[in-house]
């Protein structure tokens, strides 16, 4: 210890740390709360051994849930994918050791709801089989290539955010500062100072692949100045003449300095608004866990399987320890000591922006970057609120400058649209209004009943638009279809009557033709005559040859008789006198 007190005296007195600490832009507000950060560094990053199953929650990440690939029974390596990116915002999982995939249900994961979602269980078989893994020429490779190579690695931000990487490393990004959150500034969490202490070197690469990638000329490390050792290893990592762009830089222990947006602040002096991201001024920040994942990944090709995760509270033996995913919150308790007897619950995350978790079978997931065992010597029972006095202290503690106070009311009466103008949505959640709130009222719970509040009013608006968008659509869709049902039926009547228009035409051009005809000629009459008794004549004749002969002539009296023979006789005399050819021609 001795050691450590003359290098922080000597690394105070340094020149360039002086200059450091004086071009920083403080913000408002902000708190002190005990550290307990001693407790967990006194051992080097430990290992597990290989738990008897591993529970791998599809939801691990901001974004579309990732498309299972596997089946159950079926037998993966180490490292193979086990779910694939699904949408633009999603990331891969893959399988943390060899072994068989024994089931695909829904488990409890650690979420504050403590509900249970879709998990893959791995049965592991000991051997520790890889897949096959090929590292990437990053320096002789399109960027492109890099960002869609680096969607298949399943590397979200590992300080508790989570959100898929690839997408922040987007080449189109227009990034010319790159920093690097290293401040870690809640209490009891203390991964990313062990991280660094041990693996600078491996940060320092994952830096540049990053820089590469963007396009970023400049970058910060913002490290806060209780990581004495932490703060020279990266500062040795950094003094070579290849690392002239990469800067440490010191700042204040004060929560919540860890914030993207306060720490950007802090080292730029640049307000990045809750509604804006940092790339639209050429900023960009990553955790140092996400770093040195995105240089394993690159240089080894190895995914996402593992993080460092602090264990620490009311254990035997806090420590911080590399944690596959997957693995049981009671195989890490066990690695530190096991729990003491007064233990109640267990934290993921920090204290003041942590939550419980439902028990401690839920497994290790990425977001997962301190575990906490609490006790009532550590974390006793809230009090009782009580009324609001007034003071203002939750308005001086308040790193974004906003009016807690005011919000509260606002929230508590479900004024919602009021809190809303009052910049509701630009706080962060932070927890230090409620921290030096005397009255002990839980201010934070009040914004985010208020968020999910309006968050909910906002989609239920939404739906309401589309349904409403929906219907006029539908409703001038059959209008549409009105208008051309008529213009159709209006186009039938035209044509029809256009038809029968020209019918009738033809009609009157058939009788004026007709009217044009001559009147036959006696000549014309008689010929007619002849030529039907001649027909009749040969009609008879057949018949009579056929043996087939009138019946109304039989069983007649002499005179009728006598009377059908002259018929006769003066027909065949017509006949003679006739020329058959003449009424053909």
């Amino acid at each position: 210890m001795s050691a450590m007190i003359k290098f922080v005296r000597h690394f105070m007195q340094d020149k360039s740390t002086h200059n450091s600490l004086i071009n920083l832009f403080k913000f408002n507000g902000g708190i002190h709360p005990p550290q307990h950060k001693s407790e967990s560094t006194l051992k080097p990053i430990g290992q597990l051994q290989l738990p008897e199953k591993l529970t791998l929650p599809l939801r691990q990440h901001v974004g579309n849930m990732p498309k299972i690939k596997v089946q159950v029974g079926e037998h993966v390596l180490k490292g193979q994918m086990l779910a694939e990116a699904e949408g633009t915002i999603s990331a891969a999982i893959h399988a943390p050791t060899s072994g068989f995939i024994s089931a695909i249900d829904e488990q409890v994961i650690p979420h504050p709801s403590g509900l249970p979602d879709l998990c893959i269980t791995l049965t592991p078989d000991g051997k520790e089989t890889w897949a096959k893994l090929q590292s990437t020429d990053w320096r002789n490779t399109d960027k492109n290539q890099l960002v869609t190579h680096l969607r298949t690695s399943g590397i979200v931000g590992l300080g508790g955010a989570t959100f898929p990487t690839h997408i922040k490393l987007r080449t189109n990004a227009n990034v010319h500062t790159l920093i690097i959150n290293a401040a870690e500034c809640e209490p009891y969490i203390t991964c990313d100072d062990m991280l660094m202490r041990e693996r600078a070197d491996e940060i320092i690469k994952g830096i540049h692949i990053m820089q590469y990638i963007l396009g970023a000329k400049k970058c910060i490390i913002g490290i806060e100045d209780n990581k004495a050792e932490a703060i020279k290893a990266m500062t040795n990592a950094c003094s070579g003449a290849e690392q002239s762009a990469i800067e440490v830089r010191v700042v204040p222990t004060l929560y919540p300095s860890g914030d993207a947006r306060r720490l950007i602040h802090l080292l730029l002096g640049k307000e990045i608004p809750h509604d804006k991201r940092s790339t639209d001024d050429g900023i960009q920040v990553f955790n140092v866990a996400t770093v040195l994942a995105t240089y394993r990944f690159f240089a080894f090709g190895e995914p996402s399987i593992s993080r460092i995760v602090t264990m620490t509270g009311n254990v035997a033996s806090p420590q911080n320890f590399e944690v596959l995913f997957g693995t049981p919150l009671q195989s890490l308790v066990e690695a530190a000591g096991g729990a003491k007897l007064n233990t109640q619950h267990f934290v993921m995350g920090g204290p003041m922006m942590g939550f419980n978790l439902p028990n401690a079978q839920v497994p290790i997931t990425k977001a997962a970057n301190c575990i906490i065992a609490t006790s009532p010597d550590l974390f006793a029972e809230p009090p009782q609120a009580m009324p609001c006095i007034r003071c203002a202290r939750c308005a001086d503690a308040c790193p974004v400058n906003l009016q807690p106070q005011e919000l509260y009311w606002f929230s508590k009466s479900n004024n919602f649209e009021t809190a809303r103008n009052y910049h509701l949505f630009d706080c962060i959640e932070c927890g230090c209004c409620t921290y030096v709130c005397p009255s002990n009222i839980p201010l934070v719970q009040y914004y985010r009943y208020a968020k999910s509040e309006i968050i909910a009013a906002d989609k239920s608006a939404n739906a309401a638009d589309l349904a409403r968008e929906r219907n006029e659509f539908r409703l001038a869709r059959i209008e549409r279809e009105k208008i051309e049902r008529a213009q159709k039926h209006a186009e039938r009547a035209r044509q029809a009557k256009e038809s029968k228009t020209a019918v009738s035409n033809d009609e009157a051009e058939q009788t004026i033709a007709s009217s044009t005809f001559k009147e036959p000629t006696a000549i014309d009459n008689k010929a007619a005559i002849n030529a039907a008794i001649a027909r009749s004549e040969i009609k008879k004749l057949a018949a009579a040859a056929a043996g087939v002969m009138p019946r109304n002539i039989d069983n007649v009296s002499p005179s009728v008789q006598a009377e059908i023979t002259a018929i006769n006789e003066l027909r065949k005399e017509t006949i003679k006198s006739v020329d058959l050819k003449s009424p053909t021609k």
